[in-house]
């Protein structure tokens, strides 16, 4: 295997968001570490940056360029690292590739270079990909233990990064957006075992920008999801949901339809929902493809109580039980949560933010059979939303608080928004954290 550094040593990288999260930031320290020379443009400003400036503050030689993006820094480079969702008729990237300048997300650029012998999982869908990888990732650690490695779109991980830790005979599991597939197509790669959960309307915000009509930027949004498998080979697997098997057709790799009925009855399952039974099933048919014992995934899966900020139990507080579903950030994934926790019309749901060129009429219709009552949060979404808007806040705290005193013993209080977190908060995660660190201090 050919030393990684030698691939980054000395080349000129602009790497075009930094961001809080983890990712674009262990990509830079990586890339710095491999002796590259980068120039990192984000367009927040250094104050908003200082906890990620700070941690690359050892390397020097790096130039930042912040508050703006700066044409230049995308005229003269051996690559562009993009964070996913910049449009691709954004001018900067424009500029680059008019200069004949590779563009890459932290997927595709590890894809490129990473070496044989590595068998990749990927898996992606509008949503239960967090969920699906979670639990694929979990049942191969149980079985394979410090061979399998977890990267793709995980808050704090950074899949480029990974090179320097994997050998042959490893296997690392990716969750997989549109944005990396998008990057994946480009360089023609397809993981070996791809795993697709379901495709639904969400990202008209970034689609609608260069397409007619919403089909046309769905077709657009399916023609990057489907890289993870359009370049699969014959002796590779895609497992995709009962739901968007038909969609998918014909394949040159080897298709598994998963079902929620391939569940045994008698497995005693923790997360809550159809929706999650859906999830498993992709998981375990992922697993039985590795031929990994059945005793090993039936006990990992009963065990597992899902991922961060989907339908995340947080805590019973007099007796009402608390959920935080962050990552709800369509209406679909709102009705699912609903349908999922509502055996009866008990929810006092929290829901709001901005808007992402999403209809809202399914939700609208299905919140009356299980909410009691609905506090929201304000927004450019919640703003277009047809249904009764009583209690509206502009602040996370009263919003918990009036939905806490709008709820009685026996009830559900669930933070599912619907909407994107921009404006109110850096990303939904944080929007899901402020939510955990409010409910946790209640008295």
């Amino acid at each position: 295997m050919k030393n990684y550094k030698e691939f980054f040593r000395g080349k000129k990288i602009t790497v075009m968001g930094l961001g809080l999260l983890g990712g674009a930031l262990n990509d830079a320290i990586f890339l710095a570490d491999c002796g590259a020379e980068l120039t990192i443009t984000d367009l927040k400003s250094e104050k908003e940056l200082a906890p990620s400036i700070k941690k690359l503050s050892k390397y020097k030689g790096i130039k930042f360029v912040l508050g703006k993006h700066g044409i230049e820094d995308f005229k003269q480079a051996d690559y562009i690292l993009q964070p996913g969702n910049v449009p691709v008729n954004s001018p900067y990237l424009l500029e680059a590739q008019r200069n004949n300048i590779p563009i890459h997300e932290s997927e595709s650029l590890f894809f490129q270079y990473l070496p044989a012998g590595i068998k990749t999982i990927g898996i992606t869908g509008t949503r239960g990909k967090s969920t699906t990888t979670a639990l694929i990732y979990e049942i191969l650690k149980f079985a394979f233990g410090w061979k399998v490695h977890l990267a793709g779109n995980v808050k704090g991980k950074s899949t480029l990064a990974l090179l320097k830790d994997v050998k042959e005979g490893d296997i690392i599991v990716l969750e997989m957006d549109s944005w990396c597939l998008h990057g994946l197509g480009e360089i023609k790669k397809s993981p070996n075992i791809a795993v697709f959960t379901n495709f639904m309307k969400d990202h008209l915000n970034f689609y609608l920008k260069d397409s007619k009509d919403v089909v046309e930027a769905m077709e657009k949004y399916f023609k990057d999801k489907a890289q993870i498998y359009l370049n699969q080979k014959a002796e590779d697997y895609l497992i995709c949901g009962d739901k968007i098997s038909k969609k998918i057709g014909k394949t040159k790799s080897q298709k598994i339809v998963a079902k929620k009925e391939d569940i045994p009855k008698n497995w005693k399952v923790k997360i809550p929902g159809e929706h999650n039974l859906e999830n498993i099933a992709c998981a375990v048919a992922a697993a039985r493809v590795l031929k990994i014992n059945e005793k090993i995934i039936k006990k990992v899966t009963e065990n597992f109580t899902g991922v961060e900020g989907r339908l995340e139990f947080i805590t019973e507080y007099k007796s009402i039980k608390i959920y935080n579903d962050t990552t709800a950030t369509t209406p679909d994934a709102t009705i699912m949560a609903l349908q999922a926790l509502g055996v009866k019309k008990n929810i006092i749901l929290i829901s709001g933010g901005a808007d992402k060129n999403l209809n809202m009429s399914a939700l609208v219709k299905e919140i009356p059979k299980y909410c009691k009552n609905i506090v929201w949060l304000s927004g450019s979404g919640t703003e277009k939303i047809n249904i009764n808007k009583d209690f509206i806040f502009a602040n996370l705290k009263l919003a918990v608080k009036k939905a806490v005193s709008l709820a009685k013993k026996g009830d559900i209080l669930l933070f599912s928004p619907a909407f994107a977190s921009f404006g109110m908060f850096k990303n939904e995660f944080d929007r899901g954290n402020k939510f955990i660190k409010i409910i946790r201090g209640l008295k």
